[in-house]
């Protein structure tokens, strides 16, 4: 059964999306200790406190890094489903 390429893209890009929100929100509510904490265990201890800032990400910025997720998440998506489709077509080898 194919995967519709465009309908899978779509559903990798909003799923990335909500996760960058997600992410967004709880470095913005945690404050920037407790986000550093979480993504040092979450990445098995990679030091994120020189990248993680909290205080000057503004509106424009968080929308532009949510169009630029959703976009990034869609073509994997694409990608994905449209290899998967081309691997059905190949010849079954029993």
């Amino acid at each position: 059964m194919k995967i519709k390429v465009r309908n899978f893209g779509f559903a990798a890009g909003a799923t990335a999306a909500l996760l960058y929100v997600g992410c967004y929100l709880s470095v913005l509510l945690a404050g920037t200790d407790h986000a550093v904490r979480f993504f040092n265990n979450l990445f098995h201890g990679v030091d994120f406190s020189a990248i993680i800032r909290t205080d000057d990400v503004g509106a424009l910025n968080a929308i532009l890094g949510l169009l630029q997720v959703f976009v990034m998440g869609w073509l994997v998506g694409a990608c994905l489903a449209g290899i998967y489709n081309i691997s059905l077509a190949s010849p079954k080898k029993h």
